[in-house]
């Protein structure tokens, strides 16, 4: 009941400085809004990040030739439609021996690959009835690439032995890159020669960027791609039995590779790297880059703080008599002061509750009519937010904590007022 009796001055209080109050209160609003708008995108970008990377498989790893501290800091892992881009603009210290049959057989003897095969890529002219467009070309070993394919088949079938002209597609490519749609049978030309699609990959977010690319087996695509010889692979792709031991296998990997390579660490001409690996060094950039940009976003926070405890300084300053008189007739200390803190925690819940909504519309417009009007697929894929009760909750706690903390002096200072000297006051 007592409670009831301080919420009911509290709020008094609060209505006889209206325009004092709100001022607090939108500093309130902006900060709480700005750290969950912050937090919604982090979180958003992690979860985007993490569902691209996990439809490439946390099974599967990739070598590629040349050696540099900045792609093995990052987990090593590099897009395969940009196999030729990565070679050219690899580090001009790093030694740029291609990938050979050698490597492949020696890493065949570690008990946890499950599957393992060279690749070529190469970007190629692919024509379809009048139009024609840039696209990778991969050749793959159609042993074994059905078995490591993250991404699944729309239609048709994936490429089997002794197949010739015949090719799978991205579905980017088949549904996107052309004014007319590619269908399964239909034929495409690649630098000219006729090839015939055969099948069509699922419409996918992940980095691997397969939706744009076209596979066919790596014999042929030796005969198409310039610039690679017959033994060589722009890339080795390895797909592991038990991904708990993802760890061991890297390390056995690069010692093989090493040996077999006749290199040390100070010479190393490959890269090894996993999506598991990717994933969580993006995670924690993500997380990083979050915390970084919330702490920015928690000064207007503090600045609301500020704003509370001269808005209670002031409040306190005019209700000097009025706490004389309640002393008066046997308000204790404890009373005022609870008073007082009262009316700076509404500031902060009130300024909480709006600013938690605001932070909710603010997040919805971003994701809806700002990211999804970038141009770049990739970026937009990425780019979006989430709000979630845990981020709600926590703002929303913080923001009634700093209504609270900054009117405890101004509460204290009143509490301790004395009786006489507060009725004297002019």
């Amino acid at each position: 009941m007592k409670l009831l009796k301080y919420f009911k001055l509290a709020f008094n209080i609060l209505s006889h400085s209206r325009l004092r109050s709100w001022l607090s209160i939108i500093g309130i609003v902006i900060g709480v809004a700005s750290v969950l708008t912050i937090l919604a995108l982090g979180q958003g970008m992690q979860q985007s990040m993490e569902e691209r990377l996990g439809s490439l498989g946390s099974d599967i790893i990739t070598i590629s030739p040349g050696y540099s501290k900045a792609s093995s800091a990052a987990g090593g892992f590099h897009r395969p439609e940009s196999d030729n881009e990565n070679r050219q603009s690899s580090n001009s210290n790093s030694n740029q021996k291609n990938l050979t049959n050698k490597d492949v057989q020696a890493l065949k003897l570690i008990s946890n690959i499950n599957y393992i095969q060279g690749v070529v890529s190469e970007r190629a002219d692919i024509g379809y009835l009048s139009e024609t467009t840039s696209v990778s070309v991969k050749g793959v070993d159609p042993k074994v690439w059905k078995d490591m394919d993250t991404t699944g088949l729309e239609s048709g079938r994936y490429l089997s032995q002794g197949d010739t002209n015949v090719v799978v597609i991205g579905y980017k490519l088949a549904k996107e890159k052309f004014k007319g749609d590619i269908q399964l049978g239909q034929q495409i030309t690649i630098e000219g020669k006729p090839f015939r699609v055969v099948g069509i990959l699922k419409d996918s977010s992940g980095m691997g960027g397969s939706g744009s690319s076209v596979f066919m087996p790596i014999n042929v695509a030796r005969t198409i791609l310039e610039n690679v010889g017959n033994k060589e692979f722009d890339s080795i792709e390895i797909k592991i039995k038990d991904v708990n031991q993802i760890e061991e296998t890297l390390s056995q990997i690069e010692e093989r590779l090493m040996l077999a390579r006749a290199v040390n660490e100070r010479t190393k001409d490959f890269t090894v790297g996993s999506v598991k690996e990717m994933q969580e060094t993006i995670s924690s950039t993500i997380s990083s880059m979050t915390l970084f940009l919330g702490a920015i976003a928690a000064i207007s926070l503090l600045v609301g703080a500020v704003g509370i405890a001269n808005t209670m300084f002031t409040t306190v300053l005019e209700k000097t008599k009025e706490i004389g008189i309640m002393k008066s007739i046997g308000a204790k200390n404890k009373d005022i002061l609870l008073i007082f803190l009262f009316n700076s925690c509404m500031i902060g819940l009130v300024g909480g509750i709006l600013g938690g909504i605001l932070g909710i519309v603010i997040s919805r417009l971003l994701t809806v009519y700002l990211l999804s009007g970038l141009d770049t697929g990739m970026v937009r894929g990425i780019i979006s937010t989430i709000v979630t009760p845990e981020s709600f909750l926590l703002v929303f706690g913080v923001s009634v904590s700093i209504g609270i903390l900054a009117g405890i002096i101004p509460a204290y200072r009143a509490s301790k007022m004395n009786p006489v000297d507060a009725l004297r006051y002019e």
